[in-house]
Order: C-alpha cells, then structure tokens, then sequence
C-alpha cells in the first residue's frame, strides 16, 4: 500500500508539472473577473454599496426587519475597519455562487432525467460533502500552487453539492399531472423545463442556492490559507497570534454576511412558494 500510495502521489506531481500551468491559464479569464468585480465592490464608495445592497435585500425579503438589519450590519463592518475585506469576502461568494449554480443546475437537471445518472452522482455528492475540508486543498495546492484560483476552485467544489441536489429534488417533485397537461398541449422537452418544471421547482432551488452561499461562507475561513483575501486572513492572523479581539470582530463579520444571504434568500424563496401556491389556489 506505501508503494501504491508513492506511486499515485508521484504520477500526480508529474501531472501537476505538465498540466498545472495550463489549467491555471484556462481559469485566468474567471481570476480576471473576479479581481474587477472586487475591485468595483472596493473603489465604489461605501454609501452606494450600501445602497444597491439593501434594495437587493428589500427586493428579495420585502422585510423592512431584514432590511434594516442589512443596513445596521454594513454601516458597523465599515465603522469597525472590516469594510475592504468583507468586499473581497462578498466578491469571492458572489463569483463562486454563481459558478456554483452554472455548473451545479446543469447536472441537476440531468440527473432529474436519469435514475443511472442519479445513482452515478449521488455517492460522488456524498464524498464531496462528508470530506474533511482541508482534505480538499492537498490535490489543488499540488496542482495549482497558492493564490486567489485554487481557492475559487476549492469553494466551488464544496458549495456546490447543494445546487445540484436541490435541482434534481426539485425537479423530481413537480406534479406529474402539470406535466401530462404540458405534453397534452404539445411543449417540447425543452418547453416544459423552462415553463413548467424550473418555476415550479424553483422554491427548492432557491433552498440549494441558499445551502450554496452558506458552504462557500464556510469556507473562506478555510481557503484564506491558501491565499484567499477577505475576512478570512484577519481570523487565521488573530488565531496564530492570539488576537482575540480581531478574530472575534471578523468572525462576527462573516456571520453578519451569512445571516443577510440566508435571511434574504430565504425570504425570497418563501415569496415564490406563496407566489406558486396561489398560483395553483
């Protein structure tokens, strides 16, 4: 077993060699726009920032409670000096969030149309899922090297077991007389996933995009020790030297994000589930 092991760990470290820096030129133009997008977030001025994210918020949660809260939380994170590193913390979620939903609702579409290729996907799921996150940097630091892209990758491989799951479920739980009456009607495939099945199953997708944001959050604590800038990196400095009130300032940060993204999405999802129910009431 040692041979076997040095073995695959040394054909890995000839694969990196000979293709780390290839794959690191096809991710360059998602590293490209990751540092415009934190860049836009960072040189705008905080009050606009503010603003646009306290409409989104409103628009998605319609909660003057919640939309409060989001105000009060951004004016404390730019009073306490956290403002920089929680717009490179928001760009990196963003960006990971929406590859997340790109690659993970494809695949949960298609795995909504196969029982093969559900039971081909879903232990995969598991393992990506129950994996200790560390584990996940060991392959991508071999293979990339530190920076801002192997931890973009890492996040998006972790947060993105949700999307694909909840897109399968929701799919999967769409009435089955709603399609008989689609296929009466002469839809296409094509036709009854884009008007029937995706706004129907969309409360559902909202909740694996909801788990998504939540996972990526969780990990950037984490990818900061690869090089990923944010409120990450001020946590992993107060706890190697023991700044307690740093680590727990920024720590605070991060879930003040968190509860904005969960709050607002969540609200937004149980908009679409009353939306759907007295669309069919």
């Amino acid at each position: 077993m040692r041979q076997l092991a040095r073995s695959i760990d040394q054909q890995y470290r000839a694969f990196s060699r000979a293709w780390g820096e290839s794959i690191e030129n096809f991710f360059r133009p998602l590293l490209d726009f990751l540092l415009w997008f934190e860049d836009v977030l960072i040189s705008t001025p905080w009050f606009i920032i503010i603003a646009v994210l306290t409409a989104v918020v409103w628009f998605a949660s319609r909660s003057k409670t919640i939309t409060a809260g989001t105000m009060i939380a951004l004016v404390l994170i730019g009073l306490f000096g956290m403002w920089e590193p929680t717009m490179q913390t928001l760009s990196i979620i963003v960006v990971c969030t929406l590859l997340s939903i790109l690659i993970g609702m494809p695949i949960g579409i298609l795995m909504s149309r196969s029982d093969k290729l559900q039971a081909i996907v879903n232990p995969i799921l598991d393992v990506m899922q129950t994996m200790p996150s560390f584990v996940y940097l060991i392959p991508i630091v071999m293979l990339l090297g530190i920076g801002l892209i192997p931890g973009l990758i890492v996040v998006v491989i972790y947060a993105m077991p949700p999307i694909i799951r909840l897109t399968n479920l929701g799919i999967r739980l769409v009435d089955k007389e709603v399609l008989e009456a689609a296929n009466a009607f002469g839809s296409s495939s094509w036709q009854k996933l884009v008007q029937v099945q995706l706004p129907l199953s969309l409360p559902t997708i909202m909740a694996g995009i909801n788990q998504t944001i939540m996972m990526a959050l969780a990990m950037v604590v984490v990818a900061s020790l690869i090089g990923v800038r944010g409120l990450g990196q001020p946590v992993l400095q107060a706890i190697t030297n023991q700044y307690f009130t740093q680590g727990v300032l920024n720590g605070m940060a991060i879930v003040a994000i968190a509860i904005i993204f969960d709050r607002a999405s969540q609200a937004y999802g149980k908009r679409l589930q009353r939306h759907r129910e007295a669309a069919h009431g």
